[in-house]
């Protein structure tokens, strides 16, 4: 029993839904459009406002492929009506950002400065204030490209355990150790 694959997504308001014959998915919303293409043994039906998501047998990788097909749709969904968005903190001494149009600029304290090209389904921005670190803003309407290019940038400069100092998304938790002189 596939508890995810069993519930139904629901379609908000200016979400429209469309399937041809070869399997491919559009949803369309007031963000963008978003395609996939699904395996031809699933059944994608439209009812009362509500998709669902149907396997045609309970066989291992029919159940699998039900609740990562109702999952991938339901972020479609969710992606044209709201957006995704995630925020990296950059923290330590002399790190900054820049955005020049999809071009991200980042000086991490290494001997030259990062250039980054930006996919241009994705919009991008760097604010620094002073007496704070910089934060830089990803936005877009693919989860996943969103969160593949905050993981991306993020692995630039990981954050070390002593100090604390790195890239890390804002709100994250980090574990510190105490360092050498604790031990004594």
């Amino acid at each position: 029993m596939s508890r995810i694959g069993n519930k139904p997504i629901e379609l908000k308001e200016g979400v429209s839904f469309s399937i041809n014959g070869d399997g491919l998915v559009v949803v369309k919303g007031p963000k963008g459009e978003l395609s996939i293409k699904i395996s031809p043994d699933m059944k994608v039906t439209e009812k009362e406002g509500k998709l669902l998501v149907e396997r045609p047998s309970d066989q291992k990788e029919h159940k699998s492929l039900h609740g990562l097909y109702r999952s991938l749709i339901n972020n479609m969904v969710i992606g044209v009506s709201d957006g995704y968005k995630k925020e990296l903190e950059l923290v330590g001494v002399g790190y900054k950002a820049s955005t020049q149009g999809n071009v991200l600029e980042l000086n991490l304290g290494y001997s030259h400065n990062i250039f980054m090209m930006i996919p241009q389904e994705i919009s991008i921005k760097a604010e620094t204030v002073k007496g704070k670190n910089p934060i830089v803003t990803i936005e877009g309407i693919d989860k996943e490209l969103v969160g593949e290019v905050a993981a991306k940038i993020k692995s630039l400069r990981k954050v070390e355990p002593y100090k604390g100092k790195g890239i890390r998304f804002v709100g994250e938790q980090i574990r510190r150790k105490a360092g050498k002189t604790a031990a004594k």
